[in-house]
């Protein structure tokens, strides 16, 4: 198995316009997500599209075991638009959310965000319903495959059209409440007053939408 590709792990990111089916081959990122459904069966991760890198062990991925989390974060990390959050630098107003809410706080808001998100069987706006800033849990939303129902599909394994189940549910706050740890860490407990943002400061928060977790 290959190692994490080395691009962005010792410098900031700055915001990309690249979407789920970006990729970077030649630096080791790519885009696993097939071109094209066959009939009505659940759609599964593969090699890339662009280059056939078959770097991957989907059906080891989509067990979704807590216990092989570390082999899922490396796997997730080999696709462009996964390792771009996980290292791109979180803008001001998504960091004052996560300070206000805490580490007990988010959590909630984490697990209220996946079920209202891509919990339902035909979430609503599905595919566009995660922006790419201005919330703490967009980030790893994007980072870990549970933006759309799509991603997760051929990520995880769960099927569209039904309903997530309690397991799945829980399985995929903890993906969010891990990146949150790793890449916000020193978060108070309970949270901590946090000034409102300027209209200047707003905009130097790269234009976020307002958080709805």
């Amino acid at each position: 198995m290959a190692s994490e590709p080395e691009v962005g792990k010792n410098k900031k990111l700055a915001p990309l316009k690249i979407t789920c089916t970006s990729t970077a081959c030649g630096d080791g990122l790519h885009c696993f997500k097939q071109t094209h459904r066959e009939g009505k069966e659940r759609v599964s991760g593969g090699k890339c599209r662009d280059c056939a890198a078959d770097l991957v062990d989907f059906a080891r991925v989509q067990k979704r075991s807590l216990k092989d989390l570390e082999y899922t974060f490396k796997s997730l990390k080999f696709e462009l638009i996964r390792h771009h959050f996980w290292h791109l630098e979180i803008d001001l107003r998504a960091m004052n959310y996560a300070r206000r809410k805490g580490i007990v706080g988010l959590r909630v808001a984490a697990e209220r965000r996946i079920r209202t998100s891509v919990g339902p069987a035909q979430p609503w706006r599905d595919g566009t319903q995660t922006s790419m800033n201005g919330n703490p849990l967009y980030y790893p939303q994007h980072a870990t495959a549970t933006c759309c129902r799509k991603c997760i599909e051929y990520w995880h394994g769960v099927e569209m059209n039904r309903p997530l189940t309690e397991d799945e549910v829980q399985y995929f706050t903890v993906l969010l409440n891990m990146f949150v740890d790793d890449r916000i860490p020193n978060l108070t407990d309970n949270g901590e007053k946090v000034p409102p943002m300027r209209k200047s400061d707003s905009e130097l928060a790269e234009g976020g939408e307002e958080c709805r977790a």
